[in-house]
């Protein structure tokens, strides 16, 4: 296609929540891959791409978008530093994101890594640890199957016995509660946090009232993510549910023509939150944005088992506008 990509991100890596939040949480969804980590997604997907010579403008927060009378856009970051482009594809995940902290009055003197982690980076901190997670979605079940072989002492507290996961987690946490690896408790969740400068244990409360203390090292409790937009949300875009319409019966266009809007950012009739997904929805969009670029030229989709990577030898090129700006 030859077409020049920027990216613009506010974290200091590319990634999202792949590299900042959880780059050792394992990922089941890539077609080919049984088994990846998040971070070694990121890294490959970041190879990947080399040869295709994108810029990166990282540590910076794309604030606002001006449409010029020629069609092109100008992207300014909260730095200021402005970007000049035919066509914007917003990626941007959920957003900015807080976790959702249960509604426990002690818990804020235990996090700052004093016992209370809402995201892992690196699972090996836990060696040998008492871990209490508490949540019933993909990524409570996840980290306990995976903590089951690296902590001491897996506790995976749910308030109700049915999970939201996927259920070939839930088989596996079950199987592993069988063997005596996760000790887990439904109808339950943590009322109260103990411990001096350091958590050293969380009181359990059933559903008949009564309690039960127990030692831990540390309490992840994993209820989800809440997102925001962020400047986002001011740029005159369809918004719905936190999320950004788009016509996905074509081309992944928001209201504003020549922005798109591609993975979990956008929202449409049957939409899916899978990285799987995100890439389909960016294959589509920029024969969209090829089509905007380069107006008078028809595109031909040729596959690349067949022709390879063409125009890209490694070598450095002069700089030139970029045509595609992924924010």
């Amino acid at each position: 296609m030859n077409l020049r990509c920027h990216l613009i991100d506010a974290l200091p890596q590319p990634g999202g929540q792949c590299s900042e939040i959880y780059p050792k949480k394992p990922i089941y969804d890539i077609p080919g891959l049984p088994e990846v980590l998040a971070g070694d997604l990121v890294t490959n997907l970041l190879e990947q791409i080399k040869p295709f010579q994108p810029g990166y403008t990282l540590g910076e927060r794309a604030e606002t978008i001006e449409k010029l009378e020629d069609g092109s856009f100008i992207v300014t970051t909260n730095l200021g530093t402005k970007h000049h482009a035919l066509v914007v594809a917003i990626a941007g995940g959920l957003g900015s994101f807080e976790p959702r902290k249960p509604p426990i009055a002690s818990i804020g003197a235990y996090e700052n890594g004093k016992g209370v982690y809402y995201f892992i980076k690196n699972p090996e901190d836990f060696n040998g640890k008492k871990v209490v997670i508490s949540g019933g979605g993909d990524s409570a079940l996840d980290w306990s199957i995976y903590l089951a072989e690296v902590a001491e002492e897996v506790y995976l507290i749910h308030r109700r016995n049915e999970f939201r996961g996927a259920l070939d987690s839930v088989e596996k946490v079950r199987a592993l509660a069988g063997e005596g690896k996760v000790k887990l408790i439904t109808e339950a969740e943590v009322v109260d946090l103990n411990g001096d400068e350091n958590l050293s244990s969380v009181v359990i409360q059933f559903k008949d009232k009564t309690k039960e203390e127990v030692r831990a090292d540390a309490f992840i409790p994993l209820f989800g993510l809440a997102p925001k937009l962020g400047p986002i949300a001011d740029w005159g875009l369809e918004i719905e549910k936190n999320a950004i319409k788009v016509n996905n019966a074509l081309d992944y266009q928001t209201n504003i023509p020549g922005v798109f809007a591609i993975g979990d950012v956008n929202t449409y009739p049957g939409k899916l939150k899978l990285i799987l997904c995100g890439f389909h929805e960016a294959a589509i969009m920029i024969q969209y944005a090829y089509a905007i670029i380069n107006p008078d030229k028809k595109f031909n989709m040729k596959y690349t088992t067949v022709n390879g990577v063409q125009g890209f030898d490694g070598t450095k090129k002069e700089a030139k506008k970029a045509e595609v700006v992924s924010l």
